[in-house]
């Protein structure tokens, strides 16, 4: 796998586009559309933290919704009126800093044929089959809509347990602290084959290249900080059940703190997104040979 310097654009060995944690920045997504319009890949995946940071405001959130009908839906119609029949099909899910009070408007848009919202489904695409999960487990940050407890109700130093963080939309009480990742995936792939999955995360596996945090030498009333955030339920799933590919964002530094974008866990191909700077990191892949696959930043 290369990464390639600058503002190259991958070779065109992959017809699939993957980017994370735009964070509505609108200049990475203006560079994100002029790469579709170059490469015309047949699938895009936005791996969630796609409304700009801090647009949470409970009731109403008037920026989310400008981002949205102001600047994301303009900009993928003129692109679809641009590419015609070589329109990607773009598959997204939201991420931890997404405000959960926006989902129902990306529900409500994916009728206009847009973008397939993925989060808790399976949507086809050829060969393929790809499953959306945007949950990740339980962090310092006080919006809970996209968390959940991992493998049970343990919660490391320093963050906040799901029940005691605050929600954008109404969640039942004894929903709050209950369910988790690993349940979650469990009802999601059921009992299919995973030859051909393709899996969009917002959340890392556990302890790999792609979920190391900056967090080297703190503490917590005593208790050193866990450098390693992901999710520890979505690597034993990964090593489990074996998906062709896996998309992951969430851990902005991970690369640099690693130097290493993918993963390979078993048989399953693991990419990662994020990215620490102000470029904007993309992913090309073809999932008949994710070994080939290639990380730019524009």
């Amino acid at each position: 796998m290369a990464e390639l310097p600058g503002g190259d654009i991958p070779p065109a060995e992959g017809p699939f586009l993957f980017a994370s944690d735009l964070h509505g920045r609108e200049e990475r997504y203006l560079k994100l559309f002029s790469l579709v319009q170059a490469r015309r890949p047949k699938a895009v995946f936005l791996g969630g933290d796609l409304l700009p940071s801090g647009t949470l405001l409970f009731g109403n959130s008037p920026v989310c919704g400008d981002f949205l009908e102001d600047f994301l839906l303009p900009g993928l119609s003129r692109l679809r009126e641009s590419l015609h029949d070589d329109y990607p099909r773009l598959f997204l899910i939201l991420g931890n800093d997404d405000p959960r009070q926006a989902e129902e408007s990306f529900l409500r848009r994916e009728a206009q044929g847009l973008w397939s919202y993925v989060h808790g489904r399976k949507s086809p695409l050829g060969r393929y089959a790809v499953y959306g999960y945007a949950c990740v487990p339980p962090t310092p940050f006080m919006l809970k809509d996209w968390e959940r407890y991992d493998v049970s109700r343990f919660v490391d130093p320093g963050a906040v347990p799901p029940e005691e963080g605050r929600y954008s939309v109404v969640v039942p009480e004894e929903e709050r602290g209950f369910p988790t990742i690993q349940d979650d995936l469990v009802r999601l792939a059921g009992a299919d084959p995973m030859e051909r999955a393709i899996f969009l995360f917002h959340s890392p596996p556990y302890r790999t290249a792609l979920d190391r945090a900056a967090l080297d030498g703190r503490q917590v009333d005593g208790a050193p900080l866990d450098v390693h955030v992901g999710s520890i339920a979505i690597k034993r799933f990964i090593e489990e059940r074996q998906p062709r590919v896996t998309l992951h964002g969430h851990v902005h530094e991970s690369a640099r703190l690693t130097g290493s974008w993918q993963e390979t866990i078993g048989r399953t191909h693991c990419f990662s997104a994020a990215h620490s700077g102000p470029e904007l990191a993309v992913v090309s892949f073809d999932p008949a040979n994710p070994g080939e696959a290639a990380r730019c930043l524009l």
